[in-house]
């Protein structure tokens, strides 16, 4: 198990204020109850994320279109948007020399 999913497994859902809601799968071929509840929920496109504060009546949508979306809580989602940026940072250029071992060492 990575360390993001150990981290996420400890973190109860009903103690976070804000829920942050992604849809990871499609509204097409899905319930019309199910596309509705989308819709409330303001999320009618792929991979969109949107804050909501948490609340029973909030929970239970979720509840309703689990299998479509993915809910994490502030710091699981901080977490997971700073490991995409330091997977998405520069790194060192990689310097590559053709000359050959002799020639370089005697520069």
């Amino acid at each position: 198990m990575s360390a993001f999913n150990a981290f996420k497994a400890q973190v109860p859902i009903e103690w976070s204020r804000n829920l942050y809601i992604t849809l990871v799968r499609g509204m097409p071929g899905t319930r019309k109850l199910h596309r509705r509840t989308l819709e409330a929920l303001r999320l009618r496109k792929c991979n969109r994320t949107v804050v909501q504060r948490n609340n029973p009546s909030l929970r239970g949508m979720l509840q309703q279109v689990k299998r479509l979306i993915v809910v994490e809580t502030e710091e699981m989602y901080k977490a997971r948007k700073q490991n995409e940026a330091n997977h998405r940072a520069l790194r060192p250029p990689l310097v590559v020399s053709h000359l050959p071992a002799n020639a370089s060492s005697s520069s």
